[in-house]
């Protein structure tokens, strides 16, 4: 998550990041897209194109930080389907 936020920041873009940081933690029903669209001067469509990009974005920085510490490649697939049984509980 700090990765994707400075990425966001170094293009300057760290306002836009932490409105839609919402949409990555499961927080994102306490507003709405119409909601953060107007307050970012955008449409909602825009919106979710932009949150689209960041959830595919955050989804790379995570299978590169995963591919760090397996040891093949091929290990990646595994070690995400792992973490994603983890997290569900």
């Amino acid at each position: 998550m700090a990765r994707l936020r400075e990425d966001y920041e170094a293009d300057g873009k760290g306002n836009l990041f932490a409105r839609l940081e919402v949409f990555l933690t499961g927080n994102a029903a306490e507003t709405s897209y119409a909601e953060i669209a107007a307050s970012l001067k955008m449409t909602e469509g825009a919106l979710k194109v932009a949150v689209h990009r960041l959830r595919q974005r955050y989804g790379e920085l995570v299978r590169a930080e995963i591919a760090q510490t397996v040891a093949t490649p091929e290990k990646v697939d595994e070690e995400l389907d792992y973490l994603f049984a983890v997290l569900r509980g």
